[in-house]
C-alpha cells in the first residue's frame, strides 16, 4: 500500500512538472500608437508589440519571412537571428554543408552555422529588412532565435510590466 501511494504521488508531482515545462504560445498583442503635439509636426506613427511570457518565462512569438509563418523565442543574449534548418527549409533556405563555417558558441558548446541574409522579416508588423541570420543543424537548436540583428534595429525592446515590447 505504501508503495502504491508513493508511486501515486510520484505521478502526480511529474504530471504537474511536465505541465509547467510545456511551451505555452505567448500572446502578442500588436499596438498603433501615434502621438500628436500642437504647433508641432505629426510625427509617424510608431508600431508596438508587447508579448506575454510563456510558462517557462519564455517570450514567444511568430513571425513571417517570405511569407511563411516562423515562430521564434526572443533571446536578447543572441548576436543575431539563428534559424535551424528545418525551419529555414520552410522559407527556402538551403545551406550547402560547406557553407557552414561560421564558429557559433552556445551553451552546449562550439558548432558550425551557415550565415545568411533575411531579405525582411516581420514580426507582428514590425518589419525589418536586410537581417543578418545564421541557420544551424536542427540538433543544435530547438528553437529559432530572435536576436539583436532584428532586435537593435527596433526604435526599442525592454522587460516592463511583465512583457517584452518591442517597438519601431
Amino acid at each position: 500500500m505504501m508503495f502504491a501511494a508513493v508511486m501515486v504521488g510520484l505521478g502526480l508531482f511529474m504530471a504537474e512538472l511536465a505541465d509547467k515545462m510545456t511551451p505555452q504560445p505567448a500572446s502578442a498583442t500588436p499596438v498603433v500608437n501615434s502621438t500628436v503635439t500642437v504647433g508641432a509636426p505629426a510625427p509617424a506613427a510608431s508600431r508596438s508589440l508587447a508579448i506575454a511570457p510563456d510558462s517557462r518565462g519564455h517570450f514567444l512569438t511568430e513571425a513571417r519571412i517570405n511569407g511563411q509563418r516562423i515562430d521564434f523565442m526572443i533571446d536578447t543574449g543572441a548576436s543575431v537571428v539563428a534559424l535551424n534548418e528545418s525551419s529555414a527549409a520552410r522559407f527556402g533556405l538551403h545551406p550547402a554543408r560547406n557553407d557552414f563555417t561560421a564558429n557559433v558558441t552556445t551553451a552546449n558548446g562550439t558548432i558550425k552555422g551557415a550565415r545568411t541574409r533575411l531579405a525582411m522579416l516581420d514580426v507582428g508588423g514590425l518589419v525589418v529588412h536586410d537581417v543578418d541570420a545564421l541557420v544551424l543543424p536542427d540538433e543544435a537548436l530547438s528553437e529559432n532565435l530572435l536576436g539583436l540583428s532584428f532586435l537593435s534595429r527596433l526604435k526599442r525592446f525592454e522587460y516592463s510590466s511583465g512583457q517584452m515590447v518591442l517597438q519601431q
